[in-house]
């Protein structure tokens, strides 16, 4: 992948809207070539598909809790029982499996607190291999829907170019 796929990619998260043309346009390439780079990164997996960004306020899910879940146990068996229920509760919009503890992260959405409360008796707490559930509510979304960065960040270097001896 090099410095123009990243600016197709960049430019595409920003707006998945975007003809071929207005894509090619804002990377200054050629229609055709920007064509071709699409499709090369759309079958290396780079593009996983295209979606719409929609408000939650706007469907009446506003309400946002991040739940802490940590397991009893964490054998294959418990976690992918686990991760299959998650995937199964519309509600939950992202679910992370973590390194230490917690073992996961899952972002609810709920209209409100009472409907969080019910969700979370009637299923959150049901989840198979579950120990303790911990919720934190979000108050407001200060970085969201953000593209990735087109470079990566670099490793740390030397300094000086050589390893420092103590």
């Amino acid at each position: 992948m090099d410095a123009m796929d990243r600016k197709i990619l960049t430019e595409l998260q920003l707006d998945g809207r975007l003809t071929v043309t207005e894509l090619a346009a804002r990377v200054k390439l050629s229609v055709s070539p920007c064509h071709r780079r699409l499709r090369d990164l759309e079958r290396a997996g780079a593009i996983r598909g295209y979606r719409a960004v929609v408000d939650p306020a706007a469907v009446g899910l506003d309400f946002e809790a991040l739940v802490f879940a940590t397991l009893r146990w964490e054998d294959r068996d418990t976690v992918e029982t686990f991760e299959a229920a998650v995937a199964a509760v519309p509600h939950v919009t992202q679910a992370q499996r973590l390194f230490g503890e917690p073992d996961y992260l899952l972002r609810v959405a709920t209209a409100d607190l009472a409907t969080y409360q019910q969700l979370y008796d009637q299923q959150l707490a049901k989840l198979p291999g579950v120990q303790r559930l911990t919720s934190t509510l979000v108050m407001k979304n200060v970085v969201h829907d953000r593209p990735l960065p087109e470079q990566p960040t670099p490793a740390p270097t030397r300094e000086g170019g050589r390893a420092r001896r103590g």
